[in-house]
Parts: C-alpha cells; structure tokens; sequence
C-alpha cells in the first residue's frame, strides 16, 4: 500500500468546493438531452466537477416540465477521471420537493389536526387504466450487440419512459418513484434468471408495497409464478393478516399468499413492547438464530408450482432442522454485519453479488435448481426472508432504503437458489406522508418531517399513546386541539431533545425520532383493505383467523422449547 500524502487545508478546501459543484450537477446521464452530454457540465462532473458549474432542473433538460429536481440519496464524493468503479452508480434517485411546497407543509402542520375515523386507514388497489402506471421492461436485445449498445438502447428506453409517464402524470401527484437506471437493470437481470417470484410486503401495509404493473408482467407476459409474502406478520392483528389474504387471493387470482416472520413475536411480547414506548426505542438486539414463521408454508407452496420438476426433499430436510436444532449465537448486530458464506448445505456455493452486465435467456429448473427472486419495495425485508429461509444471517440487513445495491445470489439447498433484488420504488399514486411512514422513502433525507407527523397524528391517537402534555398546563387535555409541531415539541420535551446552543426544545430531532419509531413498529399504523372496518366481526370470528392464532402458538411453544 502506497504511503499517504500530507493533505494541507487548501487541498481540503478544494475538495469540498468539487463536492459542492458534484452535488449542482445535473443528474443521471439517462435524464439529460444528448446534447447537454457535450456541454461543460457533463465534462466538469466527468473530470471531478473542477469547473464551475450552472445547475440546471434535470427534469427539464430530458423534456419533462415537472419543476422538481433530481436528488441522489447518500451520493458520495468521488473523482471520476481515477478510476472507472463509480461509488454512485447504485444510489437511490428521487425527485425532490421545492422549497415553497416545504413552507406550505410546514405551515400547515402547525394548525390544529382534524382526527380522522379508522375508515380512512382503507386502502384499495386501484388497477383501472387511468391509474394503472407501467414499469419499466428491458428493451428487446440480442448477443450481437456490444455492451455500449445495449446500455445505450436501454439508456435512450428509459428517458422515453420518463417522458411518456410525466406527459400522462402530474409529478406532484406520483409518489417517489426510482429515477436511477442501474436498480431497474438490478430488476430485469432477476426477472430473466428467475422461475418463482416473491413480492414481499409489510402487513402494516400490503396494498402500497404491492405494484400491480410487477404483478402483470410476470403473469402476462413472463408466464412464471407470483406469490405475495406478507412479511412482519407479528406487527399486525391476526384478523388484519387474514383479511389481508383474502384481499389479495380475490383481486390478484394467479398468486399464492404466504405469512412470514423472521423473528415471530407473541402477543405478550408485543404489549410488552408498546408500553415501552419512550424509553428505549433504539435498543439493538443481537440474534444470532432465525426462527422465522413461514418457511414450511412457502416450501409447499413452491412444492406445488414446480409439480416435481424440481426435487425440494433437501429444502424439507433443513427446515426441519432449522426448526428443531438451535443455531449458534452470533456477535454481529443486525445492522452493521457483513455478507457471509453459506452454510455446508450450499456444497461449496457462496453469497454473492452480481456485478455483471452479461444477460443470459432464462431456461426454466436449469441444472435442476429452482430459483427463487425475492422484489419488491425498500424495507419491506427481503434479506431478512432470506436470513430466515436460511436460518441465519447471509445478507446483511438495515434499516435505511437502499441497503442492498445490487442482487445477490444465495443457495438455500443444492436444488434452491435465491436471488435477493435491491428495493425499487415502482411509481404510483401513493400519499408520501405514507411512503416515508413505510420506509420507503429514507428517514435521513426527509426535510420536511411536520407533514409527515400530521398524517399519522390524524389516523392515530398519539398524544395518547405517547403520553405527553400540551404545552400550556392550564388547557384541559380532554378538550385541547393539537398540531403537529405541538406533538414534536411535547414529545422533545419528554424526551429531552434540545438544541445545542439556544437549548430550546428540537422539534425537528423529535420528529425525526417518532418517524423512526412508526418504522420500527413502537407506533404501528396499519392499513386495512376496503371494507374491513364494516366487516370487523366477521374478520375476528373468521375460522381463518382461529386457525392463525393456533398456529402461532403451536410455532411460538415449538421455538420456546426446542427438541
């Protein structure tokens, strides 16, 4: 290793001016006109950003009159004439609010809130042609083209995609959608290597981490098999789970629906949880053993789809085992631990990612391994299915959207594979107070988080469950009308989040918490499919319901006492 040079302050002035100029780029290359290519910013991004640059809206350079401009997520600074690895080729890419909508969502969050009835906690799928927005699908292309070629044909697909969906959509009203190319490429590699799909959703909310657009093009034009995991089933009712299921099974009639948990939790452990609200909210928790909640049931699902084409019997073997031989405990936390091998049942095969470009037609059971590819929304669990498929860590896991760059291939047996895929945001309709309360969009990149806090004071009752008081002591509690921006501050309060030099209470440190702990689950909002209030009973009393509860007590007893 060469031995570093002193690096004086006007280099470290230099650099931060060429970061400053990176980050007034103009975006993704796919979103700029081919002329704009030749121009001087394109150059000065290229040769590290050294000249100044004039920022222009990246929307309106590729022909798009939306008015916002295009945000990378946790871009990283890095001079491009070094080397050819680019550290943002991976990065989220969205498009970011103007500061008058921030001012005016702020101001708005600082008048009292309006309660809303749990009917408005509804959701339904809305699949009519006005309001169904297609996905991206790789341009047609064939082992005569050059890697240029093809990156050039997808590049110039792309941009005309983004024109046709903003020619149709207003921007303001499309939720955050994924503007990056390379995730979408992530997308298409597995959708070509893939003979099952799961598109995995969180149960607080199935509805908006499920693209029906995704659903239509395996079913329609691929002609493989979907099936709908609905994962962290212990963060919802068991009636919720149930009805959830029949939602899906009635609209989407092709899929499967499987429940999943990787770490299931019983209903004591979940009160307990709740009333620890305000007290430790970010306390990590080191497992080393995955005793997830869904294995067997998605084994015989895929038992059914491959008709014995595929011999599972290994797959059966090892969730037996998983579920009766407890795993050593591990040192790493959940967060920050690395990729790591796979176990002996891998035969030598290891977790990998997939940096490359080569595209190969899909041959169905090839080598007699069925492979599984594993989509679908940031932070809805993916790796964290797939740890528990395992029955241990093999991908690393967080909190934060975007954690997996690219996909990665594992071997459950020698005659399953799993492909892991980056979390996508497909585009759609969906609030984006609602996206951000999903884990959708990233906690540390929200500005404006008052908005946010509105949306979910609203639809649940957090003065109660937070337990804080209004800001004067002489309004009576029961009849006092509460903002946003009074909870975040009584919540600051409570808690203890001051500014550092004027020490008055930091409000926006408090939001930022309470949207972190909505996305742990401490402050759970759950949707519910259309008509579920007015059929509540009916959910409760249901025999599915019965026989969901039993089973997660019959799994709960198997886990406390192993054989």
């Amino acid at each position: 290793m060469p031995r570093k040079k002193p690096f004086s302050s006007k280099q470290k002035k230099k650099q931060l001016q060429e970061k400053r100029q990176r980050k007034q780029a103009n975006g993704p290359a796919y979103l700029q006109n081919s002329s704009d290519s030749e121009g001087s910013g394109t150059d000065s991004q290229a040769h590290g950003g050294n000249q100044k640059v004039h920022r222009d809206n990246a929307a309106e350079k590729a022909g798009l009159d939306t008015g916002l401009d295009v945000l990378e997520v946790n871009s990283q600074p890095y001079n491009y004439s070094h080397g050819k690895y680019d550290p943002n080729r991976y990065r989220l890419h969205f498009f970011k609010e103007s500061r008058d909508d921030m001012a005016k969502r702020k101001e708005k969050a600082r008048h009292p809130y309006n309660p809303l009835p749990e009917e408005s906690l509804e959701m339904d799928l809305d699949i009519d042609e006005e309001n169904f927005i297609d996905i991206p699908k790789r341009p047609p292309w064939d082992y005569k083209l050059s890697k240029k070629q093809l990156e050039n044909n997808e590049e110039r697909y792309f941009k005309s995609y983004l024109d046709e969906i903003f020619s149709k959509h207003n921007a303001e009203e499309l939720s955050y959608m994924e503007l990056n190319l390379e995730t979408w490429r992530q997308l298409w590699r597995v959708l070509e290597m893939s003979d099952v799909f799961l598109i995995i959703t969180d149960i607080r909310h199935p509805a908006m981490h499920f693209p029906p657009a995704l659903y239509a093009y395996i079913t329609e034009e691929l002609k493989k098999s979907v099936i709908i995991v609905l994962n962290k089933v212990d963060l919802a009712p068991p009636s919720l789970v149930v009805a959830w299921q029949h939602y899906f099974k009635q609209h989407f009639p092709l899929v499967n629906v499987v429940c999943f948990s990787s770490f299931p939790k019983s209903t004591e452990e979940m009160e307990q949880m709740s009333k620890k609200v305000g007290k430790v909210v970010f306390k990590k928790r080191r497992r080393g053993t995955y005793r997830a909640l869904g294995p067997q049931e998605l084994h015989t699902v895929c038992e059914k789809l491959v008709q014995a084409e595929v011999d599972l019997s290994s797959w059966k073997h090892k969730i037996e085992l998983d579920q009766g031989v407890e795993a050593e405990d591990s040192d790493d936390d959940d967060d920050n631990a690395e990729d790591v091998d796979v176990d002996n049942d891998t035969k030598g095969k290891q977790v990998r990612p997939d940096h490359t470009d080569i595209y190969e037609e899909h041959e169905k059971y090839k080598d007699g391994v069925l492979t599984i590819g594993c989509v679908g929304f940031p932070n809805v669990g993916k790796s964290s299915v797939i740890n528990g498929l395992m029955g241990k860590k093999v991908v690393s896991v967080s909190r934060t959207p975007g954690h997996t760059k690219h996909f990665q291939t594992i071997y459950l047996t020698s005659t399953v594979k799993l492909c892991d895929c980056p979390g996508l945001v497909f585009p759609s309709k969906i609030d984006r107070d609602l996206q951000i309360l999903g884990g959708i969009y990233p906690i540390a990149q929200v500005r404006e988080p008052y908005s946010t806090i509105n949306y979910l004071a609203e639809r649940l009752d957090l003065p109660r469950i937070l337990q804080i008081k209004p800001p004067d002591d002489d309004v009576d509690i029961t009849t006092y009308r509460w903002s946003a921006m009074d909870i975040c501050e009584a919540w600051a309060d409570k808690r203890g989040f001051l500014t550092a030099k004027a020490a008055r209470l930091d409000s926006y440190r408090s939001a930022n918490n309470l949207l972190r702990m909505a996305l742990e689950g401490r402050i759970c909002l759950c949707l519910y499919p259309k008509g579920f209030m007015k059929n509540k009973d009916f959910w409760e009393n249901h025999d599915h319901t019965a026989a969901f509860i039993e089973l997660k007590k019959h799994y709960k007893q198997k886990i406390q006492s192993p054989c």
